[in-house]
């Protein structure tokens, strides 16, 4: 179904233009843009400092983003959603608690090359991202080969993936896509918030109620060779 258009959303964007760093994309030909855009951000410029910086691919409402923010002000990070009205969510809920490390990027995670220089973030964050289980949408998924070829080129030298999802299906195929090309796969769990990793988890709300229904979470960290 659907999402409905978000009341004033447009004057609501703008309201929040100081966080917004990006928005579109450059031309409708996602592999051209890519391939020959560059509008790359100055991390210093943007925020003002010279801190390290973290990328979350489908940042949702912004519950996750939001809370790292919190538990990590000495890194900026930089949320990426491609649905104006769920980038909206997430950027009113960061102006309204005043947090001045993130920023948002509401483009198609396949133009991320255009604004993010080479070897910049220290750590991808996926989490619950849509699992795509048709095979022909497998070039969607976002631990396809295609993307994972992109996190490579964004990601410092040890740079980090970590994926958590509710679909195990979806976790084998990422396990095998990261091994497939060149990755370190470590901290693999099948039951998240019954090991050793759940402590310093951060949980939302999308989180705490797939697990109330007796459902596991499935956890694990790629390192970029």
């Amino acid at each position: 179904m659907r999402m409905r258009r978000k009341r004033n959303l447009e004057p609501r964007i703008s309201a929040c233009g100081d966080l917004l760093v990006a928005r579109g994309r450059p031309c409708l030909n996602l592999k051209e843009a890519a391939e020959h855009f560059r509008a790359r951000l100055d991390y210093a410029e943007v925020f003002k400092n010279g801190n390290p910086v973290e990328l979350e691919i489908g940042c949702g409402n912004g519950a996750f983003v939001a809370e790292k923010a919190k538990r990590e002000p000495n890194v900026n990070f930089l949320a990426v959603e491609i649905c104006d009205n769920v980038v909206l969510a997430a950027m009113e809920r960061v102006k309204a608690e005043g947090l001045t490390n993130i920023r948002f990027l509401n483009v198609p995670a396949e133009i991320l090359p255009c604004y993010l220089g080479e070897e910049s973030v220290g750590r991808i964050y996926l989490n619950f991202s849509t699992p795509l289980p048709e095979r022909s949408r497998e070039r969607q998924r976002l631990t396809s080969p295609r993307f994972l070829a992109i996190y490579k080129q964004l990601l410092m030298p040890q740079g980090e993936i970590i994926q958590k999802t509710d679909s195990e299906e979806f976790f084998d195929y990422s396990l095998g896509k990261y091994r497939e090309n060149g990755f370190t796969v470590m901290d693999v769990t099948r039951d998240l918030h019954r090991s050793e990793y759940a402590e310093d988890n951060i949980v939302t709300e999308y989180e705490a109620n797939f697990s109330a229904q007796g459902k596991k979470i499935f956890r694990a960290v790629a390192i970029k060779n």
